[in-house]
């Protein structure tokens, strides 16, 4: 069925082309360390040589050579991982290897997997894949091989790229390559190819990828050489070749020479000992215990003998004391669960009230407990913002209820919020919390400013000031500070109260910054019109509300003009 490499085609540069359907064996893919190899990475000098234009990494490296006395290679050679490791231009799954790795997406469909490998399996697999349940972003799946010459593939599915989440795409790549070599063990597997999981339309810079990909396979072999045989890279272009090319002698050095170059041309950042990034600001710390003088004077305790069946308990008190005394009891605070804490407060305030709440008695809601301090509503805002993050919130955004607008007159840049689309009896108001802060952080880090769309919103019910003032305590003080204005359109007199109410009740820094205003063409003095998307039945109610007093709405552009005089 298969036919062998040499009769299939020419090779490349020292290394076996793909040619269609011929079966490729490791034997016939040279290895890193390989003469042949190591002589076409740094090209013959001849210019007609098929990787002449591959730069060397080990070029004018003299002048780096003079500063690395005494310093450690973070990468030393070793013979025994270099052995294993191949570089293969051409399609994986023309090798004959115990597994393949196959780039897909979390549905792990056929249309968006690694171009032609569905082909070559044939129908087994896309069946066998829509079993599996799809496949979460850092982590894989395996399934049979069906038609390939390997034994299993494993499907991974890379993360998108974004300059703005850079680090978290850089470890979720390393834990793609992580989890399908532990997968290949897991299962007694041996031999593995590997193509670029980063793909073009995610967006990941290939050279940066690629420095992530071949880390955290050297990392791997270092505590796991004994369990694998063969890790073939595989590129499917010449610039991916190249890269590698220029790449792989830095985490795989032959000799000293290379690794002594290596020092000098390695990234700074080359992670941790797995190859994912670390950020020293973000890891845990744990303070020491202070040091007690043995001669220190203990407490006086006056001894009272207990009874015999509480001998134990007075020991144990005993232990508990002693240990008491070496604990920052800051530290220990944070033992307890910090909902469970703060639900304590809540009880104890509303203990100390009686059991009477004037503001709910009135209908505004649930405003009693404590308020939070600077520590506490960072905390509370972390733990939503991070939740948040890690949830798809789509249904929220499809509502329409808060958005992005452009910026104010003065640049402040704006968040549009319609109150007609707050359905409150079809909308988990847990979710749209979590909405809220998502699409708030980046504004609040500066100064920023807020349109409410009261327009029609009177028909709906609306959340109480108690709801209300959790949402400010989860937004945290930078809410507070960065707050330019808010500024209501079409305010109804029910409004005007409830926000008499909240600027009494709940906080009056932030809702004395609310300006009122009746017509369009005065909220355009503020925010230009050019910088709001504004729903169609705004336009519609402002004319209702004014009377069309002097304006003509352009049902196209939905710009307003002044009615001519007669």
């Amino acid at each position: 069925m298969y036919r062998s490499v040499a009769a299939a085609g020419p090779t490349r540069g020292g290394l076996p082309s793909d040619s269609g359907d011929g079966v490729v064996t490791l034997d016939q893919v040279p290895r890193w360390i390989d003469a042949d190899q190591r002589s076409a990475t740094y090209g013959s000098g001849d210019p007609s040589s098929p990787f002449s234009y591959f730069s060397d990494p080990l070029t004018a490296s003299a002048e780096g050579d003079a500063g690395n006395d005494g310093v450690v290679s973070r990468f030393p050679v070793d013979q025994e991982i270099n052995s294993k490791i191949y570089l293969w231009r051409g399609h994986p799954w023309n090798l004959e290897v115990d597994a393949v790795v196959n780039s897909t997406n979390e549905s792990l469909d056929e249309a968006h997997s690694s171009p032609g490998l569905h082909a070559a399996a044939g129908p087994g697999l896309a069946e066998e894949c829509a079993t599996l349940g799809g496949c979460r972003t850092g982590m894989a799946k395996m399934t049979n091989a069906y038609d390939l010459p390997a034994r299993r593939i494993i499907h991974t599915v890379g993360p998108k790229y974004a300059v703005k989440y850079h680090t978290a795409a850089e470890n979720a790549l390393s834990h793609c390559y992580r989890s399908c070599l532990e997968l290949l063990i897991e299962n007694g597997l041996q031999s593995i190819a590997m193509g670029c999981i980063y793909i073009e339309s995610k967006n990941y810079p290939r050279e940066p990828a690629a420095h992530v990909a071949i880390r955290t396979v050297r990392r791997f072999l270092e505590k796991q050489k004994d369990k694998i045989t063969a890790i073939v890279f595989c590129t499917s272009t010449s610039s991916d070749t190249e890269i590698y090319k220029r790449l792989l002698p830095l985490y795989f050095p032959r000799d000293k020479h290379e690794e002594e170059v290596a020092i000098s041309k390695l990234p700074a950042d080359v992670g941790d000992e797995n190859g994912e990034t670390t950020i020293d600001e973000r890891k845990i710390r744990i303070k020491p215990l202070p040091a007690v003088s043995v001669n220190a004077p203990k407490p006086s305790i006056a001894t009272i003998d207990p009874p015999l069946s509480d001998v134990g308990l007075t020991i144990q008190r005993k232990k508990s004391f002693q240990l008491d005394a070496y604990l920052d009891p800051a530290f220990m605070s944070l033992i307890k669960d910090p909902d469970q804490q703060r639900k304590e407060q809540w009880e104890k305030a509303a203990q100390a009230k009686g059991g009477f709440n004037c503001a709910k008695l009135l209908g505004f809601g649930d405003l009693g407990g404590p308020p939070l301090s600077a520590a506490e509503e960072y905390s509370l805002h972390s733990r939503y913002l991070a939740k948040a993050n890690s949830l798809n919130l789509s249904e929220i955004a499809e509502m329409k209820i808060v958005y992005r607008g452009g910026v104010d007159s003065e640049g402040r840049p704006v968040m549009v919020v319609v109150g007609a689309h707050f359905l409150l009896r079809c909308m988990d108001l847990e979710r749209f919390i979590l909405y809220v802060v998502k699409e708030f952080e980046p504004l609040i880090q500066k100064p920023y400013t807020i349109v409410y769309l009261h327009s029609a919103a009177s028909l709906q019910v609306q959340p109480d000031l108690g709801w209300m003032k959790r949402l400010e305590q989860i937004l945290g003080r930078k809410h507070q500070r960065n707050l330019h204005a808010i500024y209501v359109l079409h305010p109804t007199l029910g409004l005007k109260a409830a926000v008499f109410a909240l600027q009494l009740l709940v906080d009056g820094e932030v809702w004395r910054k609310v300006v009122y205003v009746d017509r369009l063409l005065q909220l355009f003095r503020y925010v230009p019109r050019e910088q709001l998307t504004i729903p169609d039945f705004v336009f519609q109610h402002d004319l209702e509300v004014n009377g069309g007093k002097g304006l003509i709405v352009d049902p196209r552009t939905k710009y307003i003009y002044h009615r001519p005089s007669a």
